[in-house]
């Protein structure tokens, strides 16, 4: 255990604008002895997700601000070391909420066990772990694709958006996604079957849509609002639905950003509402049971973006808000014995 020392990442300070390495610090700090009923675990995979920029702030939100001082949240896949807890035991592998940090302790609550020989535990973090609960039920519960109809994605090279425009295919649907280069691109639509891909660095995004969309928009999975969404609205067909699922043009504004014109949404009739993918957990067992069945059939595909060492997580971060990720995000912690 490292001569039983923990290395953390604490939120130093709230960014104001982009976050900065100077946000964090990286401490080392003992291992607490474990309590009753308490299990130590080994972070071998962390997630990094833009959902955390909204932590890293003291405004009003649907959740409470990450603490000052405190390790910086996220999911952690790991191992566990020693067991208090009957229902935990030593080398079983976790999927928890343990956050910037090599090791934690909790009671068991917020683990749920994985199999290595059902999925590769690295995807409990991505296609098979929030990231893909968030496609499925943004797309089917929200969007309802119908075969035939066109689905748009933004931040289509990312967890979410690569996950979102296979289900539509799945579905019988036509998938475009926008991206934010070329590679990203090629990718989804040589890779994992969208029918067209869109970059928005480098093509107008209005004729490219129309290019893409031929029949307009029914279903506008969106991760970026602003400028994107507005330019979506002017193309969605009637009764279009749209799941707003995150807004990553604006997680690092000072201010609130001027909103787009609505007036498509009451002349087409169409809708759009939020996405939290925390109000889906009950129905979690539904989602791993198709996602393990498309993976295992080759339906379903899946892209990581695997950093080593905690200590590059901050940077690592600051990137993921600006794009620089091509495809899952994650932390590599610590050894994963899975792959020896």
């Amino acid at each position: 255990m490292s001569d039983s020392i923990n290395k953390q990442i604490l939120l130093k300070s709230y960014p104001t604008g982009e976050p900065k390495e100077s946000d964090f610090a990286l401490v080392e700090t003992a291992i607490p002895e474990l309590g009753e009923s308490e299990i130590l675990t080994r972070t071998i995979y962390l997630s990094l997700d833009p959902y955390m920029r909204g932590r890293m702030s003291d405004r009003a939100s649907y959740t409470t601000p990450a603490a000052l001082g405190k390790v910086m949240v996220g999911s952690t896949v790991s191992q566990v070391v020693k067991s208090n807890h009957p229902q935990f035991a030593e080398g079983d592998f976790v999927l928890g909420y343990d956050g910037w940090q090599a090791y934690g302790i909790s009671q068991g609550e917020t683990l749920r066990k994985l199999d290595p020989k059902q999925l590769p535990i690295s995807s409990a973090l991505g296609v098979a772990g929030m990231p893909g609960m968030t496609a499925y039920f943004a797309l089917l519960d929200i969007g309802q694709p119908k075969a035939g109809e066109t689905v748009v994605v933004s931040a289509a090279s990312g967890a979410v958006g690569a996950v979102v425009g296979q289900i539509a295919k799945i579905k019988g649907c036509r998938a475009v996604g926008i991206a934010g280069s070329d590679e990203k691109c090629d990718y989804i639509v040589h890779e994992l079957g969208f029918d067209a891909g869109i970059n928005r660095k480098t093509q107008d995004l209005n004729s490219a849509l129309k290019a893409a969309c031929p029949n307009g928009i029914d279903i506008y999975v969106d991760h970026t609002a602003g400028a994107i969404l507005e330019t979506v609205l002017q193309q969605i067909n009637l009764g279009a639905r749209i799941p707003l699922v995150g807004l990553i043009s604006q997680y690092n504004a000072e201010t609130p950003p001027p909103g787009p014109n609505l007036m498509p949404l009451l002349i087409k009739r169409a809708s759009i509402e939020g996405f939290l993918v925390g109000d889906y957990q009950a129905r979690q067992p539904e989602f791993i049971n198709d996602v393990s069945q498309w993976l295992q059939a080759g339906k379903l595909k899946y892209k990581e973006d695997v950093v080593k060492g905690l200590e590059n997580a901050p940077t690592a971060f600051i990137g993921l808000l600006q794009g620089k990720n091509f495809g899952k995000l994650i932390i590599q912690v610590g050894d994963d014995p899975t792959k020896k």
